[in-house]
Parts: structure tokens; sequence; C-alpha cells
């Protein structure tokens, strides 16, 4: 004979299974309802099933780790920025296909804060994956050379989020051009990219090559986009400059305070 807890797993209810026997013995001292008992059950399962949710997509996205807004020193950006990044964290910004990209020297923070949006949007139940650009372009290389580009596109296109880190690391040659180029067109006002880059829209030719490329690849990521700048110094170099204060014996900031902003780095 079948039993509940087995019947329960069967209908993909394990939190029903596990927690049945214990909110009865609670529905029986409180005199519930059936409903009541039922609607008890039933708001576990689905909180239980929320959590195992975003469990998942935060393996899935394969964000680094450390790398969230609660670790990033929000007070070191522009009034302007902060204000976006306060939006940003909504998540609205993906139901209309907006763009986000992130410039800025190295060592600014940039890969920090598009991880620190991107867990914001996991953590809202939105699929995302993170990549340095260039391994995922190796990626739609040999999707292309076994002629499966066009399934690895649509396996892409599952995630709301996609954030190509670094695009400006990207090796520069044609066929690489040509594959990264065909993954912003297929995104374009369909799905979210968010780019981080230490060159600026008029160094982009050293991307894409050809000119009229070039043009057509910025057209498309900038047409529904959010453009933050990171005018700041690198959190590398002022946390090397801590260092040497401290060998040198002169007065240094706070150590703690200057642990937490490392972590900032790229």
């Amino acid at each position: 004979m079948t039993t509940l807890p087995m019947l329960l797993r069967a209908l993909c209810l394990p939190t029903f299974a596990r927690e049945y026997l214990v909110v009865a013995a609670h529905a029986a001292r409180e005199g519930l309802s059936h409903e009541a008992y039922l609607q008890t059950l039933a708001t576990q399962e689905a909180s239980d099933r929320a959590a195992r949710r975003v469990e998942r997509l935060i393996v899935e996205a394969k964000l680094p780790r450390g790398k969230s807004l609660a670790t990033f020193d929000l007070a070191r950006l522009p009034p302007k920025v902060r204000t976006a990044v306060a939006t940003l964290r909504e998540g609205t910004f993906l139901d209309q296909a907006t763009n986000v990209l992130v410039f800025g020297n190295p060592g600014t923070g940039k890969t920090h804060l598009v991880c620190g949006l991107g867990l914001e949007l996991v953590r809202q139940r939105r699929p995302v994956l993170f990549a340095p650009t260039f391994q995922l372009v190796q990626r739609l290389l040999a999707a292309k050379r076994d002629l499966r580009l066009a399934a690895e596109l649509k396996r892409l296109d599952r995630f709301d989020a996609l954030i190509l880190d670094d695009l400006g690391y990207v090796q520069q040659d044609r066929e690489e051009m040509e594959v990264l180029f065909t993954l912003l067109a297929e995104r374009y006002e369909r799905r979210s990219v968010l780019i981080t880059s230490n060159l600026v829209f008029s160094k982009w030719d050293q991307i894409f090559k050809d000119p009229m490329t070039t043009a057509a690849a910025v057209d498309r990521v900038v047409h529904h986009a959010v453009i933050l700048e990171l005018p700041i110094p690198s959190y590398r170099a002022q946390a090397a400059k801590a260092r040497s204060q401290a060998s040198s014996g002169a007065a240094t900031p706070d150590m703690k305070s200057m642990g937490d902003t490392t972590v900032n780095d790229e």
C-alpha cells in the first residue's frame, strides 16, 4: 500500500511530506480548520520551493563568491551612479531587456558591482549567468565549429541577464568578433546583457575590427541601456599604498576598513 509520504514525494511536495504530522498536531491543539491546516502546509511548501529555486539559480549563475552589494563600498561611487544602482537592484530593467554597461579603469570594482547586481537578481528568482567574455566567446566558437551555435545561443537565451565581464580582453580574432556580435544581436531587445569594460566606445574597434560592425554593436548595446562610469581610484592601488605606509611606519587609515574595501577588487 502506498503511504501518504510516498504520495506527497511523488507529487513533488517534500515539505508537505516532512511537515504534515507536525502541522497536524499544531492544528489539533489550536483547533484549526482543514482549510487553515492545508493553507499552512501550502505556504511552507511554496516558501521552501522558492528558497530551493534561488539556491539552484545561484549555483547556475556561476557568480564569483564574496562579490555582493553588501560587501561593495557604494559610498565610493558618484551620487548619480549610486542612484542608478539603487534602481537597477530592483530588477525591473530586465522586463524591458535593458542593458547595463559599466566602464572604469582596472581595479575600480566593475566586476564586483555587476556581480552584486547579478546576485540581487538571482534572489528575485531571475536566471543570471556570469562569464568572462573571452571564455564565453571560446564556448561560442566551439559550438560554431560543431555546427551547434544556434543551440548554444538558445541555451543562453533562457538567462534573463547575461554578465559579460571584461569585454576588452577578447583576443581580437575575426572569428571571435563574429560570434560575439552574433550573441549581442541575438539578445538585442529580447534579453539583457551586463557588460564591464575598460575600453570606452571609441576604442571598441579594437574588438570588432571593422568600423561598420563596431558601430552596429555599439548601437545595439546602447539603444536600451544604463551606462555607469566609475571615475574612482583603484581599490588595489589604494590597498598597496596602505600596505606600503604600514610597512614604513607611517600613519595609516584603520586597517579593518581597508580590509573591507579590498574585497571590491576585480
